[in-house]
């Protein structure tokens, strides 16, 4: 597996975890390790010797040498320490304007890294007064950290008389059918998941997250939306999805109506146009 320290830049130092040193082979050690390069990016005074060129693809490396094989569903990794990684990047534009292609119809999905199919990380795109549908992550862990701009998240209480089950079950019906988005052109599945009384999802809270700044979401906490509340300016975000999300559920505010729809279609991959949605 590739060190991420190789990336590292290092001053004079004896300090046994310096960066020029290579990460040990136990996961107990690469944790003890990994951590305290954490605590030197974030100025930790008893790591100086750390001088760290933070870049996009240096936090790739280390979110992928963090997870190891198993993604975040593994036991002994903890979703904190893969947010303080994702808060320790300073945001720079020439790391990822690459990546953040825009459609003036809705916001984008975009693939940057597929982490050997232990994650997706992507870069999310949204012009003035864009917002995702209220939608559920199927049991994946989600880290979103702002890179400009500032976006919105509203998070909502599970439907009323929903089961643990209803919430882990992704169900396509036998009579599903499929619609064309005409903002992107792909061709999504959605089926009808609800059941039971129909009534308005409530509202758990709702807060404003600005360049650089970190949150969490996963099917325990609840459903949420996301939304860039300018009418002027646009926004991007990084996010995390650990297991990748196959597919996931859009609720309706007013009726707690759900449907399913795939997760997989990328509005560009790796910095490129995806060829079947070019114009």
């Amino acid at each position: 597996m590739l060190n991420p320290l190789t990336s590292l830049t290092t001053s004079h130092c004896s300090m046994p975890y310096c960066a020029r040193h290579v990460l040990p082979a136990t996961r107990k050690d690469r944790q003890l390790q990994l951590q305290r390069l954490i605590e030197a990016i974030n100025g930790v005074p008893h790591a100086p010797c750390l001088r760290v060129p933070f870049d996009l693809q240096f936090l790739i490396r280390a979110i992928r040498y963090e997870l190891g094989d198993n993604g975040l569903d593994s036991a002994g990794v903890d979703v904190g320490r893969i947010q303080a990684l994702m808060a320790a990047y300073s945001s720079n534009r020439t790391d990822w304007a690459q990546y953040a292609w825009f459609d003036k119809y809705r916001y984008t999905r975009n693939l940057v890294d597929d982490g050997n199919g232990q994650f997706n990380l992507l870069i999310l795109a949204w012009g003035p007064n864009h917002h995702s549908a209220i939608h559920d992550h199927s049991h994946s862990h989600c880290i979103m950290k702002v890179l400009d701009g500032s976006l919105v998240e509203s998070q909502y209480y599970w439907p009323e008389n929903t089961t643990q089950e209803e919430r882990g079950r992704i169900a396509f019906s036998e009579n599903e059918h499929y619609t064309s988005s005409k903002a992107d052109g792909k061709i999504t599945t959605v089926s009808s998941c609800s059941s039971g009384t129909q009534r308005p999802l409530r509202l758990k809270q709702e807060r404003t997250y600005r360049t650089d700044e970190v949150t969490y979401i996963h099917d325990k906490i609840g459903l949420h939306r996301v939304g860039n509340p300018s009418t002027t300016l646009s926004a991007v975000s990084l996010h995390l999805y650990t297991p990748p999300i196959r597919a996931c559920r859009s609720f309706n505010e007013t009726t707690g109506k759900a449907r399913s729809s795939s997760c997989q279609t990328f509005y560009s991959q790796y910095g490129v146009r995806t060829s079947c949605l070019s114009d």
